[in-house]
């Protein structure tokens, strides 16, 4: 009996301990780890993500999550089909490299060259302009938008973007002085694809590209009708019903976007940089070579690929934002890591999902993240601001690169910083500086002394400008006569009439399909909207004959008073 009672109490002891230490929570895996930060998506209610884990071009992890079809309960698998919108200029750019590199165009060569309907804009483009974003050409879905096509609603095609661009007689700015993202150039060098090769960027994309890589499930979508299998519908959050609504592109263009793939495919394509079946390595040297600006500055976009650092890691790489639709491809060369994230859900972002899943596999080597200082927590401690020093920063600030007008005023006893018709409450932490948490940002107003010429938008780490805005003169306007705006507005760049009317002291602007916009007159002659900024110019009897607008990827466009 002893000698079964000591076995059973054995036996006991070992069975408590198997279930401690059944208790104690194990390490998780990398794997269960990345579908902790997917865990959001995971559900079968609403759209999600799909992602891949590549390691020296093999993947090592891959998952969906969420529905690819609410209307018919599909879910994500890792072979779903997603609109990746302009993460299709990597294979745009790619073309361009093969065509120069086989000598069938020179990257130098001026664009009309290869599209002579393009107007000659008084300066030379080159196709290396385009590739790089220096072209200063405007954008097409800018330009789009301002003739009244409305975006993922109505078709947008490759003749409507040569359309609006024949028409155009000027330029942002002069080819090669700045970095500006122009859609339009990547469906010109589309174009320029179609001009040399014979083939459309479809064909010439299957045949030299995604064919030869296995890249099975991906093409160029160039006919908005076709019946993909195993698509991905996009979908946006509506807050304030709470539904997700369907929001798919509308588009018969490609270059700029429209690549469909899975992140199975892009595990193919990230192969080619580690063994380039495709072009060799002469191909990986040039796609990989940053643009340079008139100036001499290098600039971090290269062919279709963004070269960047996280937490001090080289990477190199692209994103892209269409309707519901949101991707991100991130390299890691240096430690051969890859990482992609596709989703069908505007609200998605999948750039920092991707870089959420590189912490986990990449931790020792990441540097630290930084911490917070003490002014950058929105428990930042105020300092008292004195009618002086308010008064010194009250006013109105123009942001002219970005044609944006900010308003620093008094609301009580704060500070508050108006955009629009949004305000953020704003800190004073001492000298001047002001921290606004609410959108992670701070303000510094220069001179520290005296009458205030310029305010900084400053980075998080308060290290480095963001922007600056020049501070406009002080301007009543009450006494501002608005009467003298209202009218019927056109240009010979743009088909479509621009309304500006005055409905109980509120001046708006409307346009075909466009909702009317509230304007603002923020200075003599220079009024804010959604649109953009409209400098209003005058004739040599003061009557108002015209406008300039500027709209971000949209400068100089100049509209004539017809009424």
């Amino acid at each position: 009996m002893l000698r079964v009672s000591r076995t059973v109490g054995i036996v006991m002891a070992l069975g408590a301990a198997l279930t401690l230490a059944a208790q104690e929570p194990a390490e998780s895996s990398p794997e269960d780890r990345v579908d902790e930060v997917f865990e959001r998506y995971d559900s079968t209610s609403g759209p999600g993500c799909a992602v891949s884990v590549i390691r020296d071009g093999e993947i090592v992890y891959k998952q969906g999550y969420g529905m690819a079809n609410l209307d018919h309960d599909v879910p994500i698998r890792t072979d779903t089909v997603f609109h990746v919108a302009s993460v299709s200029k990597e294979f745009t750019a790619a073309s361009i490299a093969l065509l120069a590199m086989e000598g069938k165009l020179s990257l130098d060569d001026p664009i009309q060259k290869h599209l002579p309907w393009l107007p000659d804009f008084g300066h030379l483009i080159t196709v290396r302009n385009l590739v790089h974003h220096n072209s200063g050409i405007r954008d097409q879905w800018s330009l789009l938008q301002m003739s009244g096509w409305r975006y993922s609603q109505d078709l947008i095609t490759d003749d409507d973007v040569r359309y609006l661009l024949e028409k155009q007689r000027d330029l942002n700015f002069l080819p090669g002085d700045e970095y500006l993202y122009s859609n339009s150039g990547y469906t010109l060098m589309a174009q320029i694809v179609k001009a040399v090769s014979g083939q459309t960027l479809r064909e010439f994309t299957m045949e030299r590209i995604f064919e030869p890589l296995g890249m099975t499930r991906t093409h160029f979508r160039d006919n908005f009708a076709e019946i993909v299998k195993d698509q991905a519908y996009g979908y946006s959050w509506d807050g304030e019903r709470s539904v997700y609504e369907l929001s798919v592109t509308n588009f018969d263009t490609v270059g700029a976007t429209s690549l469909l793939t899975t992140v199975e495919d892009m595990a193919r394509w990230d192969r080619n940089f580690i063994d380039p079946v495709v072009g060799g390595q002469v191909f990986l040297d040039l796609i990989h070579q940053r643009g340079k600006l008139n100036s001499g500055e290098d600039q971090d976009y290269a062919f279709g690929l963004s070269h960047g650092t996280y937490r001090g890691l080289p990477t190199v790489g692209h994103g892209g934002a269409d309707a519901g639709y949101r991707a991100n491809f991130v390299r890691f060369p240096e430690q051969g890591y890859s990482f992609v994230a596709l989703c069908n859900q505007a609200q998605a972002n999948p750039g920092g999902l991707a870089r959420e899943v590189a912490d986990i596999y990449l931790e020792e080597h990441l540097e630290p993240v930084a911490a917070a200082q003490p002014e950058e927590n929105e428990g930042a401690v105020a300092v008292a601001l004195s009618d002086e020093e308010l008064a010194r920063v009250e006013g109105t600030y123009w942001f002219e690169d970005n044609a944006l007008a900010i308003e620093i005023k008094r609301h009580e006893e704060a500070v508050q910083l108006v955009v629009g018709t949004q305000q953020f409450e704003m800190i004073h932490t001492g000298d001047g500086v002001f921290r606004a948490p609410e959108i992670g940002r701070t303000l510094r107003f220069e001179p520290t002394t005296g009458v205030v010429e310029k305010m900084l938008l400053l980075a998080t780490d308060d290290a480095e400008d963001i922007d600056t805005a020049a501070k406009l003169a002080a301007f009543d306007v009450e006494s501002a006569d608005l009467t003298e705006y209202a009218g019927q507005y056109g240009s010979p760049e743009l088909p479509v009439t621009y309304y500006l009317e005055l409905n109980e002291g509120q001046l708006t602007l409307s346009w075909l399909k466009g909702d009317a916009d509230d304007l603002l007159l923020v200075g003599e002659d220079l009024m804010v909207g959604d649109a953009g900024s409209l400098e209003f110019e005058r004739g040599a009897t003061g009557e108002v004959t015209g406008f300039v607008l500027d709209s971000g990827r949209v400068r100089n466009f100049r509209f004539e008073r017809i009424r």
